[in-house]
């Protein structure tokens, strides 16, 4: 159903205050305006869910306090988990969906704007824990072989702030175009599902059901990821390797084909919607049938042995790496007017001639003349953070420091477009372009051996870590556009955030290495740092580089972009696991199906928003009981499931198709008001 709700100050409905029809905005069963998800016409404008004309509670001593209570907590927990199980979980979504559970617990009233400030401070340590556990850990794994390696503890963590403050500053100036001017344009899944789950709060009293939906959605999707990654009752991937007559086709021809179960992939294939969903897919498909079969036939014998899955991890996979690099330099060279408008902007501000008129709180930023400043000062710690604290070389220091600069600066873009598109960022991809970009030119330098290798981590980790905060920042500020906050309150306190996160993830990355190590059998998982260190090491020790396969790569990302084909989207396929991709496509495929089940445009309309409500919550459940199976399987329990892996393939299938079939029944369920 729609209801049209006029704003007030506190961005609460009230149907009691009557406010002027230009006013009021149309209140959809997501809880958000009607033209929250599309395309805005010429003379349109979206308004907020808080009043943009005036000041809002947002940054109090609650706010702030909890958010970065919530940095140390989940800094910790991630970087915990991620190297010990492998699972780099998203914060952004449990802190949301904690922050909100803290605000109604205590009766707060008006929280939306506190929530948004501890969601938005707290974030932080999902991003810095990416940046950090992808690259520095493998300095520990390389210091097995090579014991001259040291590895101190300010590296790690100025590597990790400096990153993040880096990543901060340099995507401020890109924020009105990627929020704003972008509008409609994008999806913007995890920015979706944590808006649904701080307004579900703000919806509790007005229109509860919306909340009830969310929660509802929430349990089924979380419980349902629960237990299949704890007790595994059915099988999370549906493979066709599972089966004799797919084993065999495996073996012959290299094809396979699989599917992640899970619903949180459900959900978010869904608000990706079926058009990126397919081109992420088509990209999987051109790697899994057509490169790995042409490999495991007509490759070398070693190759040929390989199965589809190690073909993939060792070569099939750098072809997306290379594709990415690619795409990323198309993605610069398409956005040249927005960045060279943004550093115009800025020259603007440094001379003075800028507009005298201020803007609405909504859209206020930190001022450009403040942001040059700190960039400034951000660049000149990095300079001698290299020079004194990593290579102790100034000529050498410097080339290390234009890398980084350059890199980071430009490829700022290319994360926020990966994430305001299917929420994934490939920091790794492009990090490890980075390392074999700046590896290449360290041993032209003559910074080779183990204190290239050190350079090259250290300077990989503040590139890794900038790259990961663009892109976690742009969902932050795409979650204060909807509702209403104020960017610069978003701005001003990530930096605080980062502070803090970096220094607790340094700490668990030190204390973690002391304890279990990153090399050996007993030792962490960590499945990133690991592909890293491969990737090194015979970059600065001597050895085979797949400098072919980064090539073709390259030029099919120039191919894909002539012929209109996004390039990045299809790269990115190419680069995540087929597993991973499918579910994506299923629920894209949902989506465009929910959206045309009518001749009623209107009622097609409500549909998929609730559809994209359902769909939040799949999101938010999946990601926070991911954390909590993650944890079960830290603290030792195993399940030995007595069922086969063909019963188990069986279950899965029925599992999913019931999932499927709750989203689209729920979806479907909303009524026309007569």
């Amino acid at each position: 159903m729609i209801k049209s709700y006029p704003h007030t100050d506190t961005g609460r409905t009230n149907n009691n205050n009557i406010m002027k029809e230009n006013e009021e905005s149309i209140i959809t069963d997501t809880g958000l305006p009607e033209n929250a998800f599309r395309e805005l016409a010429a003379d349109e404008e979206y308004r907020p869910v808080m009043e943009p004309a005036h000041d809002q509670k947002e940054v109090t001593p609650y706010s702030v306090i909890t958010g970065l209570i919530m940095a140390i907590i989940f800094s910790a927990a991630a970087a915990y988990l991620g190297l010990k199980v492998g699972q780099v979980f998203e914060a952004a979504i449990p802190i949301a969906i904690i922050a909100v559970g803290l605000s109604n617990a205590l009766g707060k009233k008006n929280s939306l704007g506190q929530n948004i400030i501890i969601q938005s401070i707290g974030s932080c340590s999902g991003v810095i824990v990416a940046g950090a556990i992808f690259t520095l850990p493998a300095l520990y794994i390389l210091q097995a072989s090579y014991p001259d390696i040291v590895v101190e503890f300010y590296q790690i963590f100025l590597s990790s702030l400096l990153g993040g403050i880096l990543g901060i500053l340099f995507f401020i100036p890109f924020r009105r175009y990627f929020v704003k001017d972008m509008h409609g344009k994008y999806p913007f899944p995890e920015a979706t599902a944590t808006t649904q789950v701080l307004i579900s709060a703000q919806n509790a009293g007005a229109e509860g059901g919306q909340a009830k939906t969310l929660i509802l959605a929430s349990l089924i999707g979380g419980i349902y990821d629960y237990l299949v990654a704890t007790f595994g009752w059915w099988a999370e991937t549906i493979t066709t390797t599972a089966s004799t007559l797919g084993q065999t086709v495996a073996e012959k021809t290299k094809v396979v084909l699989s599917c992640n179960t899970g619903a949180a992939l459900l959900g978010l294939g869904y608000i990706v919607g079926l058009k990126y969903a397919f081109v992420i897919f088509a990209g999987s498909i051109f790697v899994w049938w057509i490169v790995i079969p042409l490999m495991g036939t007509y490759g070398a014998p070693e190759i040929a042995s390989m199965e589809p899955d190690m073909i993939f991890k060792e070569y099939a996979r750098m072809i997306g790496i290379g594709g990415i690099a690619m795409a990323g330099v198309i993605g610069i060279v398409k956005s040249w007017g927005v960045i060279t408008q943004a550093v115009g902007l800025a020259g603007r501000e440094l001379r003075g001639n800028v507009s005298t008129e201020k803007p609405v709180r909504w859209q206020l930023d930190i001022s450009m003349k403040h942001i040059v400043f700190f960039i400034v000062i951000a660049l000149i710690a990095v300079f001698f953070f290299f020079w004194f604290g990593v290579i102790h070389t100034l000529w050498q220091a410097a080339v290390a420091w234009l890398v980084v600069t350059v890199i980071a600066f430009l490829f700022t873009t290319v994360a926020a477009n990966a994430i305001a598109i299917v929420g994934s960022n490939p920091v790794s991809g492009m990090t490890l372009m980075t390392l074999i970009v700046a590896s290449a030119i360290f041993v032209g330098i003559g910074l080779s051996g183990t204190s290239g290798i050190v350079a090259s981590m250290v300077i990989g980790g503040v590139v890794c870590t900038a790259l990961s905060m663009a892109g976690g920042f742009v969902t932050d500020l795409k979650i204060g556009y909807w509702l209403g906050s104020t960017p610069k309150k978003q701005e001003s306190w990530k930096f605080l955030g980062t502070l803090v996160s970096a220094a607790t993830v340094g700490g668990v990355i030190l204390v973690l290495n002391k304890v279990y190590g990153f090399s050996g059998p007993d030792a962490l998982v960590a499945p990133q740092a690991n592909a890293m260190a491969k990737v090194i090491e015979p970059l600065m020790m001597g050895g085979d580089t797949p400098w072919i396969l980064y090539m073709v790569g390259a030029i099919l990302a120039l191919i894909l972009n002539w012929l209109g084909v996004p390039a990045l989207a299809f790269c990115l396929g190419m680069f995540i696991p087929l597993s991973l991709n499918t579910p994506m496509l299923v629920g894209g495929a949902v989506s465009y199906f929910v959206s045309n089940s009518s001749k009623n445009k209107k009622l097609n309309d409500l549909r998929r928003d609730r559809g994209t409500l359902i769909s939040s919550g799949l999101i938010a459940g999946g990601a926070l009981f991911g954390v909590f199976a993650a944890i079960t399987r830290f603290a030792g329990f195993e399940y030995q499931n007595p069922l086969g892996m063909e019963l188990t393939q069986i279950l899965g299938c029925i599992a999913y198709l019931l999932l499927i079939c709750y989203l689209i029944w729920d979806s479907k369920r909303v009524k026309l008001d007569k």
